[in-house]
């Protein structure tokens, strides 16, 4: 009992969540839309920030096995190293796939997501800026495919692949307003090729060409 009591306040506040963000739903508004009492919330999560903390660590979790099982399909097709291009549509695809495509095809889990990635939340900003781990299995891919390439590069080739991605779901209503309706957000694959394209061009730009020295002052 006590299991799906949790199971239900965490369903409730998904839902809700998703549907009217972050700061429009109260703890009152998930016990109402749950069926429990506000004890149950108190006893299972102790706080809102709890709450939500543990939807978005699931879900994140859950992208990130998804990420990562791709990355090792592409290195073992690779004989071991994969090509940038397949790294990065293994870091990228999965959050793209997740998060874009026609809106009523959306499930909650994927509108959460959404509302984690546009609203600026403070537990989940701390999750992201301390859960890095399965990055680095990105970074150290990279490293494979592009052996000349200097590491403090990876990271920021890394970086911007994420912002990229991140940016094309927070503003994809003002994308298809700037280009009045042409560019396809419910492609999803086509915007995961456009985003790998030109991270892998930044990398591999950068990758051909002599590190800039620093004239002396």
């Amino acid at each position: 009992m006590s299991t799906d009591t949790r199971s239900a306040i965490l369903t409730a506040a998904e839902r809700l969540y998703a549907a009217r963000g972050f700061s429009e739903v109260t703890l009152r508004d998930i016990v109402a839309e749950a069926g429990v009492n506000l004890a149950a919330v108190n006893y299972h999560f102790g706080s809102k920030d709890e709450l939500i903390t543990e939807l978005f660590v699931s879900r994140s979790l859950a992208t990130n096995r998804e990420r990562l099982n791709e990355l090792k399909a592409a290195e073992a097709a690779g004989g071991g190293r994969a090509p940038i291009e397949e790294v990065l549509r293994a870091l990228v695809g999965p959050t793209l796939r997740g998060c874009l495509g026609p809106d009523q095809q959306r499930s909650d889990a994927a509108r959460f997501m959404i509302r984690a990635s546009i609203e600026a939340i403070a537990p989940i900003r701390a999750i992201k800026n301390r859960e890095v781990d399965h990055l680095r299995k990105f970074a150290a891919a990279l490293r494979r495919a592009l052996p000349a390439l200097p590491e403090v590069e990876i990271f920021w080739g890394l970086h911007f692949a994420l912002a990229m991605a991140h940016h094309t779901i927070r503003d994809s209503e003002r994308l298809q307003k700037l280009s009045d309706g042409r560019c396809d957000l419910n492609d999803v694959d086509g915007v995961i090729d456009r985003v790998v394209a030109v991270a892998a061009l930044a990398l591999a730009a950068k990758a051909d060409k002599p590190a800039r020295r620093h004239r002396p002052a």
